[in-house]
């Protein structure tokens, strides 16, 4: 079975960095480049798509509500024209970086509450759809399966990859469960590298509850702002591989 491994990276701003970059740039096969919106600025962008280029590893625009104090995690009421215009502009950015780089877009995946409304609001998975088309129809979009995002990609022609996340919980309906619930962030390494093999192997999400939901799967998240996620993804790709899985990027 072939599997990406992928991770949010490039989010800090001007002085601040957040995160281990260049350790996690060393195990992850793609990246998702914050896009300035909820973090990263241009020349965090340039290097972010200079150093994954080095190292053979996939970048995509990681688009999110322009919040930067709230990181992105907090809904921002926008109209879906709104959000399909901000889609397409941090789209753009990242690209005219990367080109910078000497690196090119492969994939688009919305970040955080973005993210989440995409996934319960039709109308927000329709306007971030159209945005990626609208700038390059043959972007991938990254998400989770069974959910409206994937099938607002799907309407639009769009290619989709199915996403799992390593390191956080999923509610009953297949949503991830909210952060502030107990339980809903994992941060055991050896603990979250077993639980994603045996996702890996099943084809299947697992709830809080125990409850198994049968999905693809495609490429697995690390959360690059996460203390622990240079071991989570070490122990993750390490576990992968000793399971038979060829961890690899999903678009050349």
């Amino acid at each position: 079975m072939r599997i990406d491994l992928n991770a949010d990276l490039g989010e800090g701003y001007g002085p601040f960095t957040l995160g281990d970059d260049a350790a996690l740039l060393d195990i992850v096969t793609s990246a998702n480049v914050a896009c300035g919106f909820h973090a990263g600025d241009p020349a965090i962008m340039v290097e972010t798509a200079r150093a994954a280029r080095a190292r053979g590893v996939a970048i995509g625009a990681h688009p999110g509500f322009d919040d930067l104090r709230g990181f992105g995690r907090r809904v921002i009421r926008a109209t879906p024209d709104e959000i399909e215009a901000d889609v397409a502009y941090q789209i753009g950015a990242l690209q005219a970086c990367a080109a910078l780089a000497g690196h090119r877009v492969t994939h688009v995946k919305a970040h955080g509450a973005l993210a989440n409304l995409s996934n319960a609001d039709d109308n927000v998975a329709r306007a971030i759809a159209r945005a990626v088309r609208g700038v390059d129809a043959s972007l991938v979009v990254v998400a989770m399966p069974g959910l409206p995002a994937e099938r607002a990609a799907e309407a639009a022609g769009l290619r989709v990859v199915r996403e799992i996340y390593a390191d956080r919980a999923y509610a009953e309906d297949g949503q991830l469960a909210p952060r502030n619930q107990p339980g809903a962030v994992l941060t055991d390494a050896a603990d979250i590298a077993d639980r994603t093999r045996r996702m890996v192997e099943e084809g299947a999400i697992v709830t809080l509850s125990g409850r198994r939901i049968p999905v693809a799967v495609d490429t697995v998240c690390v959360h690059g702002d996460d203390p622990h996620a240079v071991d989570i993804a070490r122990a993750v790709r390490r576990s992968l591989e000793e399971a038979g899985c060829i961890v690899a990027p999903f678009a050349p």
